[in-house]
């Protein structure tokens, strides 16, 4: 059971820790042709505070680092414009060049069809993969200002040896101040190769699992940073065909005790434009199934998990049931895949509409 803050006795509903980057996007067309590109901000624990404060209108903050130039004063006008407060932003000096702290860059392009999602990232040492240990403090933003939830994430643990501290400290200083502590594993190799693959994730990730309540994945994520196994074959593994990832989610309730609630996203590709998708969860002992959206159309997928993440966060930080909450995840995430950029565009209303079965028809 989640026993959540109340609102009367903290500054925010909900912060993130983690990196937000300039995301670079072609539109329709592809990054190596590019003559022009889109600007966002994007990055996974951000999106998670920003859909929370979009759509769901919860108070929340980002708490990352930027180098001082120009580039971090548009990725902060950005996160401005979405109503995220930045007062937890750490400043970098520039240095003018970028060898000691710079400003990460995503350039992302969405996928057609047969073409899947491109997306290459040139974040070497950036100021948010400098973050070590003491540079935050804590107990205030837990504490004197206090916050009911805080989520944080396997991006930004993976940023360096330093960040994977930072975050083992932030998840340890809320839970003695009383704050839910929700973590999405979201593994990616590419980020892990260098510093130690597989089994430095692993090891970081199993570390910050003890400090977790609410736990977010994909099957991927289960299985390379906790050591999980899903039984039978993976490649039957769909929203209509789920042994095996309520196998992996009992398993990791086994494994971890202090997880309240595991929840984990299932997509089945069938096109980069055309995927399955839907959503389980494990709470106190029982499996829900989310909406099912078989063959949902797609314009942009990236960020898709961390709209799922927002809407459950909602769900269970407003006091919904288990059922409710998911289902605000799932729609949540499926409407912002039908917008382009890592943050979502919808609204309260539509995704309350969807989970009540609202269809696609035009609206005058």
């Amino acid at each position: 059971m989640l026993t959540v803050r109340t609102r009367e006795n903290c500054m925010y509903d909900q912060v993130s820790l983690g990196e937000v980057m300039l995301r670079l996007d072609p539109g329709e067309g592809r990054i190596r042709t590019a003559r022009n590109f889109r600007a966002w901000e994007g990055g996974g624990e951000y999106n998670v505070a920003r859909g929370l404060r979009k759509c769901f209108k919860l108070n929340t903050a980002i708490i990352t680092a930027f180098a001082d130039n120009d580039i971090g004063y548009l990725i902060e006008d950005l996160i401005l414009q979405g109503g995220v407060d930045t007062r937890f932003v750490k400043w970098l000096p520039y240095d003018g060049i970028g060898r000691n702290a710079r400003n990460g860059l995503n350039f992302t392009e969405r996928g057609f069809g047969v073409r899947g999602a491109v997306g290459i990232s040139d974040r070497a040492n950036t100021a948010a993969a400098a973050l070590k240990p003491g540079d935050i403090d804590w107990d205030y933003i837990f504490g004197t200002a206090g916050a009911r939830w805080f989520h944080t994430g396997g991006i930004f643990a993976a940023l360096s040896e330093t960040t994977a501290q930072v975050a083992i400290d932030a998840a340890k200083a809320a839970k003695k101040h009383g704050t839910i502590v929700s973590y999405d594993l979201n593994y990616r190799p590419s980020l892990w190769k260098d510093i130690g693959g597989k089994a430095k994730a692993q090891e970081v990730n199993k570390e910050i699992a003890k400090y977790v309540d609410v736990m977010i994945g994909n099957e991927e994520d289960f299985t390379a940073c906790l050591g999980l196994e899903i039984a039978g074959n993976s490649e039957n593994l769909s929203a209509l065909n789920l042994d095996g990832y309520k196998a992996m989610v009992n398993s990791a309730a086994a494994a971890y005790p202090n997880f309240k609630v595991i929840a984990t996203t299932l997509r089945e590709v069938h096109t980069a434009t055309v995927n399955d998708w839907s959503a389980i969860c494990l709470a106190e002992g029982k499996i829900y199934q989310g909406t099912q959206f078989p063959a949902l159309e797609i314009q942009d997928r990236v960020g898709g998990g961390d709209s799922f993440a927002s809407g459950l966060i909602y769900g269970l930080i407003s006091g919904a049931d288990y059922q409710t909450a998911l289902n605000y995840g799932v729609c949540h995430g499926a409407l912002a895949m039908t917008t382009p950029g890592d943050t979502t565009m919808a609204s309260l209303k539509e995704v309350e509409n969807l989970m009540k079965g609202a269809g696609a028809r035009v609206q005058r």
